[in-house]
């Protein structure tokens, strides 16, 4: 994992992995995502950050149309509905096939994994690639050859 300090926006006081990352500065609340949501979307949400936190330390930054997760960079988000939650992860590598239901290379080392969530139980189809989605959170998956 690469040591080099996070950047920190001067208006919004977020961290980032790149300096001068682009993004919108505002605030929200965890619980404007859940507002007028069915209480399972809460449910889903609680079991997935707990998968994760049993692999580490994660920041949960409520954004305007997302929830992210965050080490170094962003690795998971969901983005709550009425009765569900759509999400993401990032992988250093593509997955086809279930339980993705699209994937978008973005460079050779960055795949967004989109998948949905209906219910706690589907959390389990996606906990096999949580740590190394958290690794890329981590910039695990940069090595010194080719640098951050």
């Amino acid at each position: 994992m690469t040591t080099r300090p996070l950047w920190r926006c001067p208006s919004c006081d977020r961290e980032f992995a790149n300096r001068n990352q682009s993004h919108a500065c505002s605030r929200h609340t965890l619980d404007e995502h859940f507002a007028g949501r069915e209480p399972r979307v809460r449910a889903i949400f609680d079991a997935f950050l707990a998968r994760i936190e049993a692999i580490g330390p994660v920041r949960v930054l409520a954004e305007k149309t997302r929830i992210a997760f965050q080490v170094r960079m962003s690795f998971a988000q969901l983005t709550t509905r009425r009765a569900y939650a759509n999400g993401h992860l990032v992988l250093a590598r593509r997955v086809d096939g279930s339980p993705f239901r699209k994937v978008d290379t973005i460079s050779a080392r960055n795949h967004v994994h989109h998948f949905r969530l209906d219910s706690v139980d589907d959390v389990a189809a996606i906990e096999p690639w949580l740590a190394e989605a958290y690794a890329v959170g981590r910039q695990e998956h940069l090595t010194s050859a080719t640098g951050p």
